[in-house]
């Protein structure tokens, strides 16, 4: 039977199946559910520090709400201040106590010292990597795709330098030049890649004339993006490859890895099926494995990778190629 262990940025799973940052990881009883159903690693819902923040301004808010209403009396509770990440720190470390599989933080901030500040705190919570997840939109103007990608590299190499765990960096696809961000970001520290992180789209109802906020699961046609940028990168980088989005069975899995994945991130297809669908996913990867006389993961990873193929090319056009797509 085919060997489904792999390492990833040093760290030893007993398969290639991560679950990625969602909700999933609110409940420690769901964690020992993912644990049981046979996941090789998670990563534990994202630190945002846009929330910290927020909840600070409604706790003050709270606080102080009845100040200086009567004259006896100008403030009606003591001094008391929000605590920060501490909730979410809790959090990661009961967790951690809970299961034995490894555990990833992720993290998400906008001020380069809190990225540094949030990443040593979670570093001391006993996990065994650190997942960035970048998000800069390009709402000003004046600011240059350069300048964004810079001091996204400089935050990395920051935290890389101030934290003893391998850190990763969750790419999303709409850098002005992906290839060269994402050897950068291995250059400076990063020891592992996700191909890709899937952004918040909003939508409008155009009956109510309203908004809409609806998260949507991805499906199996979403992981050609990432497909083809593992293809691309996986023999430029000496970064792991994580491919995330879309992957819903075992075969999906197998062409990530053929493509030159070590592991892949799964979420959607746990919402859909339940935690137990990890375990359908792998006896079909062991499958399509024993199928083909692979023992290893490493006999079959990056087998299709951009540069081994005769046509190359077919990965680096996005254009419409009828000699691609095979229509007249």
């Amino acid at each position: 039977m085919a060997d489904l262990t792999t390492t990833y940025m040093g760290i030893p799973l007993a398969n290639p199946f991560i679950v990625g940052a969602s909700s999933l990881s609110r409940r420690v009883d769901t964690i020992q559910q993912l644990e049981d159903a046979g996941a090789g690693a998670l990563v534990i819902k994202s630190l945002f520090e846009e929330q910290v923040l927020a909840e600070g301004d409604a706790f003050a808010a709270r606080m102080t709400q009845y100040d200086n209403m009567f004259s006896e009396a100008v403030s009606m509770f003591p001094r008391i201040e929000h605590g920060g990440p501490k909730q979410h720190l809790y959090w990661v470390e009961k967790t951690r106590a809970a299961v034995k599989m490894p555990l990833l933080a992720s993290l998400n901030c906008i001020n380069r010292d809190t990225w540094v500040d949030y990443a040593r705190q979670l570093a001391q919570t006993g996990i065994d990597g650190l997942e960035l997840n970048f998000y800069s939109p390009p709402l000003d103007p004046t600011v240059t795709a350069g300048d964004i990608e810079a001091r996204e590299i400089e935050t990395l190499a920051e935290v890389c330098e101030a934290v003893h765990i391998p850190v990763a960096v969750k790419l999303h696809p709409y850098y002005t030049s992906l290839m060269n961000v994402a050897v950068r970001f291995s250059d400076v520290g990063a020891k592992g890649l996700v191909l890709f992180n899937r952004l918040f789209q909003p939508d409008i109802d155009p009956v109510r004339e309203e908004k809409m906020a609806q998260v949507q699961l991805t499906h199996p046609r979403d992981s050609l993006v990432p497909l083809r940028w593992t293809a691309l990168l996986s023999q430029r980088t000496p970064a792991d490859l994580v491919a995330s989005t879309g992957i819903d069975s075992g075969l999906d899995v197998a062409k990530m890895l053929l493509a030159g994945a070590t592991a892949v991130q799964v979420v959607s297809t746990l919402y859909r099926n339940s935690p137990k669908h990890l375990g359908a996913m792998q006896q079909e990867l062991t499958a399509w494995m024993d199928a083909r006389g692979y023992k290893t993961l490493a006999e079959c990873r990056g087998k299709l990778a951009q540069p081994k193929l005769s046509d190359a090319w077919s990965f680096e056009r996005g254009q419409y190629v009828k000699a691609v797509i095979g229509f007249d």
